[in-house]
C-alpha cells in the first residue's frame, strides 16, 4: 500500500467511525458548565452503565496490533507511523485471509467494519471482517431530524468542557455543532442520552453510539 493510499485509508476509519463528528474531545476552555444536582449519582453521565446488547454488532474504525494486542480504534487516530491509538480489546481477530492491512515491525493495522460481541469492555470478533474501502453502510437519521438547537453557544461550550472533563476518553469524540453538544461513545442503548437530557435538559446534547447492533 502506498504513502498516499495508507493516509486514505485511516482518514477513512476515522471519517466513518465518527459519523456525524470530526473532532475529538479537545475544545475551548471554559468553566465547567452547571449540571443538575437532582440527578442521583448512580445516574450522571459519567456512572451510567447501559444495558449490554443481546446479539453481534458492528464498528467501524482501525483494527490496530501491536505484538498480538489487538484493538478496535472507533476514534482518533494518530497518523504516525505505525499509527497510534486507544481502542477497544478485541479478541479473536486473525489477519489470515483478510486484505488491505499494512505491517511496520510489531504493528499492523487496517482500516475495516467488524462484526462482534461487546461485553462492555472488550468486543470478539464473529465474522470476516470488511473492508472500509468496500463497505457501504446505510446513512444514520439525523436524531435531531434537520432542525437547529436552541441553546446559546457560550452554554454549549460550559457542557462541552463539563462532559470532556467527567468522561476524557470514553468520549470518542466531542463538539459543539448546529446548537447542540454531539457526543460518541462506544455504546449506548439510550441510557446516557437519558443521562445528559436529565443534567443538560432536552435537545441539548446528541450521544451516538460507535457500535451498532445488528442482531
Amino acid at each position: 500500500m502506498s504513502t498516499s493510499q495508507r493516509r486514505l485509508a485511516i482518514a477513512a476509519a476515522s471519517a466513518v467511525g465518527l459519523l456525524f463528528l470530526s473532532a475529538c474531545t479537545s475544545g475551548p476552555g471554559s468553566s465547567a458548565a452547571p449540571t443538575s444536582t437532582t440527578v442521583p449519582s448512580d445516574q450522571r453521565l459519567e456512572n451510567v452503565r447501559p444495558d449490554l446488547p443481546d446479539g453481534r454488532v458492528i464498528g467501524v474504525g482501525t483494527v490496530l496490533d501491536v505484538a498480538g494486542d489487538v484493538q478496535l480504534c472507533m476514534g482518533a487516530i494518530r497518523e504516525s507511523y505505525p499509527p497510534q491509538c486507544s481502542g477497544v480489546p478485541l479478541d479473536d481477530w486473525s489477519w489470515e485471509g483478510v486484505e488491505g492491512s499494512e505491517s511496520s515491525g510489531e504493528t499492523t493495522w487496517g482500516a475495516y467494519a467488524v462484526y462482534a460481541t461487546f461485553d462492555g469492555e472488550r468486543l470478539t470478533n464473529t465474522d470476516v471482517p470488511i473492508m472500509l474501502a468496500l463497505y457501504d453502510p446505510i446513512a444514520p437519521e439525523d436524531p435531531t431530524g434537520g432542525v437547529d438547537g436552541a441553546t446559546p453557544s457560550d452554554e454549549l461550550t460550559r457542557i462541552h468542557d463539563d462532559i470532556s472533563a467527567r468522561l476524557g476518553e470514553e468520549a470518542l469524540a466531542l463538539r459543539t455543532d448546529r446548537g447542540y453538544v454531539w457526543l460518541s461513545v462506544v455504546w449506548d442503548d439510550g441510557s446516557m442520552q437519558d443521562a445528559v437530557d436529565a443534567e443538560y435538559g432536552d435537545d441539548v446534547v446528541i450521544v451516538t453510539s460507535a457500535l451498532r447492533e445488528i442482531d
